[in-house]
């Protein structure tokens, strides 16, 4: 390794940094006043996300994985049901539908825009199917429009997982509002990181939201009375003020994202490797910059010779996961490929356009020889 400053994938000490002050704070109080769980931080969380995704009502829980199973337990899907995934994703979309007792049915994706299409959605409907579950994957909205007009066309509820894209729009309209239900992730990493997990489920529709408030809270929508098996999945406290203290500045965030995004782009021109798209209208996030490169595996040395941080999301596609193994399995060859070809490259607001070129001038020299 050169003795040049390391790059991590995410800098969350830089991150955290400007807000300690505030936050600890935020604590302090929390601590005078003893009030940890199922509080005003919490609702007022709930308050601002549902507002940012332009629907009336956010529900708080555990982690973005919760967020799903809740989702799929409100909309009353179980045992003999198929929910529609992508196969190119994070387990946890999948898991979520197994969770409730349902059948995951993968399905491949573009390899431009890395999510399902309407077309091959349509093409894995069968009389068992109750959902879709498309997800914004590395920031990018996926084909909502077409989605939720299949959805309709065929009777079937849409949970959007929204984990990586918090702030992101399709034509002004943001994620998380097209479909029945919306879910966010708050993991450290995200676009709105807490420090821990933490989740919220978000939807336009009060009976909806009245499901998922007993849902979390062991089914209880009076004290001691249990209605439902339901599930101890709650947002606490602290972990509000840490996310409310970073909601006002989430919109700078996501175009420091968009910035070094930017940047990438004129670094990495003219270079044998596909950049990340946006279809016209549609605005990303960037949770990842990732690209496709066929010398995927010596970039990625190289960089780490260099002290430079690069993951691949996701080297094993959903279909491929030993645990699915006792299904037939999917055919989803793009998902297959670009397992082999993408690498995400640090992404971060505080990024800086000398941070992004020295990592260029590597991928540069390693694809040049």
């Amino acid at each position: 390794m050169t003795q040049n400053t390391a790059i991590p994938m995410v800098d969350l000490r830089a991150h955290f940094a400007p807000l300690r002050d505030e936050i600890l704070t935020g604590i302090g109080k929390i601590l005078d006043d003893a009030s940890f769980i199922l509080g005003n931080q919490g609702r007022a969380l709930e308050a601002e996300v549902a507002g940012l995704s332009g629907v009336a009502h956010g529900v708080g829980c555990a982690s973005g994985t919760d967020a799903l199973m809740l989702a799929l337990r409100a909309l009353e899907i179980g045992p003999g049901d198929e929910v529609i995934v992508p196969t190119f994703t994070f387990i946890a979309t999948a898991e979520a539908v197994l969770y409730v007792g349902a059948t995951p049915v993968f399905v491949d994706v573009d390899d431009r825009f890395y999510a399902m299409t309407a077309a091959g959605i349509e093409a894995a409907i069968t009389p068992r199917t109750k959902a879709i579950i498309p997800v914004h994957l590395y920031g990018l909205p996926a084909d909502m429009p077409g989605i939720m007009a299949l959805a309709q066309k065929h009777g079937l509820r849409v949970i959007e997982d929204c984990a990586q894209a918090i702030g992101a729009e399709i034509h002004g309209q943001g994620v998380g509002s097209f479909g029945d239900i919306g879910c966010f992730s708050f993991f450290p990493s995200k676009n709105l990181g807490a420090a821990g997990d933490g989740g919220m489920v978000v939807t336009a529709d009060a009976e909806l939201e009245r499901k998922l408030r007993g849902l979390r809270n062991h089914g209880s929508w009076q004290t001691y009375h249990h209605d439902v098996l339901g599930y101890n999945s709650r947002l606490d406290e602290m972990q509000a003020v840490i996310l409310r203290a970073e909601f006002p500045h989430l919109a700078a965030y996501n175009n420091g994202r968009r910035q070094a995004a930017g940047w990438y782009a004129e670094h990495l021109v003219g270079l044998d490797l596909q950049l990340p798209e946006a279809p016209a209208g549609y605005h990303h996030v960037f949770h990842q910059f990732t690209i496709q490169l066929n010398a995927r595996d010596a970039v990625k040395a190289a960089l780490h010779a260099e002290g430079i941080a690069s993951a691949i999301y996701y080297p094993i596609p959903g279909h491929l996961q030993k645990m699915f193994a006792h299904q037939a399995q999917a055919h989803c060859p793009v998902a297959e490929r670009l397992a082999e070809r993408v690498l995400s490259l640090p992404m971060f607001p505080e990024l800086r356009e000398e941070q992004i070129a020295r990592i260029a001038t590597v991928i540069r020299r390693t694809l040049h020889g």
